[in-house]
């Protein structure tokens, strides 16, 4: 590999040059860029409310529990409207309910005030049934509105509880425990010069069928954002899938010439760009599919390190990960720019050992 990939610009490579632009997705995989209508314009409530399913879902768990309680407050008040207003229009607020009159029919036992409408439309909704107040067979009206709320209060506590559940399970509570070291590097790599980071996962439950991904985006100076994929290997699998993720993985993308990250870390080359990867992997209980992100900028790139070993073995032969070097980067003290031809470093996958080429 040429000096002039690996030896980069300290000028190019300074924070100031990642400053100039706000990065598209952070560390943790969150997205920065403002949709339609969030900035400038009016907000599309009606998209929002057309996919009344997927906002509930997204919503952070504060909301959630706010618009579970207030769902169930409005619901309850807005029967017990309903059931002052029959109790009303059927005379029953003037009348003695102990002793009514022989020629009148009490539609709802003790429904004297709207405090007592309440009460009763939060026990018919709650299958409560103290036994004071009860709805008469007599009264069409009422048995007419006790079977409108209870289907629209099995209707709520059906979508209510489903939206605890999908929240819950939602695939992305599992691609916390993924992370990403911090920073990349360009090092040795079986013979050639390769950018490389490094993914763990911090559970003990494996995930398998482990995809990356990843899309150099790049600001050409014409007002566009420009996407190149860029292939990432693990080790001899290549472009396949990792069967099983349980420690920690480097992956490594070479830089030769048909790299689109070549002329990108060219020496002198000032122009902003950023790598974003996403790493894919179903869970092996579920096999529900998550997904995390991360990127990576010029300035969060190491030229000339290699990553910390991570793996080692105990006295009784089994394999310890070392957790505290997940992220740590080194000099690549047996790679130096002023002589290519010594012995370099190569970094094994997972295990941090060195060889000798």
């Amino acid at each position: 590999m040429p000096d002039k990939v690996t030896a980069v610009d300290k000028e190019a490579s300074s924070p100031l040059i990642t400053q100039q632009r706000q990065r598209l997705v952070t560390k943790d995989g969150h997205c920065t860029l403002w949709g339609p209508g969030a900035q400038g314009g009016p907000t599309p409530w009606l998209l929002y409310l057309q996919d009344m399913w997927g906002t509930l879902v997204a919503l952070r768990w504060r909301w959630v529990l706010l618009a579970f309680c207030a769902s169930f407050l409005a619901h309850w008040l807005l029967f017990a409207c309903l059931w002052y207003l029959l109790a009303h229009l059927n005379g029953d607020l003037e009348v003695d309910h102990d002793h009514p009159p022989d020629n009148h029919i009490v539609c709802v036992k003790h429904i004297t005030s709207f405090t007592a409408a309440f009460s009763f439309s939060l026990e018919t909704q709650l299958t409560i049934g103290y036994g004071t107040m009860f709805p008469s067979g007599d009264c069409p009206g009422a048995i007419a509105l006790l079977a409108v709320q209870m289907l629209l209060g099995l209707m709520l506590e059906a979508v209510v509880t489903g939206a605890f559940v999908a929240k819950i399970a939602m695939p992305k509570k599992r691609a916390i425990a993924i992370q990403f070291s911090p920073r990349a590097v360009v090092g040795q790599h079986e013979g050639e010069a390769c950018l490389m980071f490094r993914a763990t996962n911090m559970l003990h439950r494996p995930l398998v069928d482990t995809h990356i991904s990843a899309v150099l985006y790049q600001d050409r100076g014409d007002q566009a954002l420009h996407q190149t994929s860029v292939e990432f290997h693990l080790d001899r699998l290549r472009g396949l899938p990792c069967p099983f993720f349980i420690f920690p993985l480097t992956f490594y993308h070479p830089l030769n010439e048909y790299s689109p990250l070549y002329p990108a870390l060219r020496e002198g080359n000032p122009a902003h760009f950023e790598l974003v990867v996403f790493l894919s992997a179903a869970q092996e209980g579920t096999g529900e599919s998550c997904q995390k992100r991360t990127s990576y900028l010029r300035g969060e790139i190491e030229f000339d390190h290699r990553f910390a070993g991570i793996l080692r073995l105990d006295a009784q032969g089994h394999y310890k990960v070392n957790m505290g070097n997940s992220g740590r980067v080194l000099p690549d003290t047996a790679r130096t720019r002023e002589d290519s031809d010594k012995a370099f470093v190569v970094q094994v996958n997972g295990d941090g050992s060195d060889r000798k080429e």
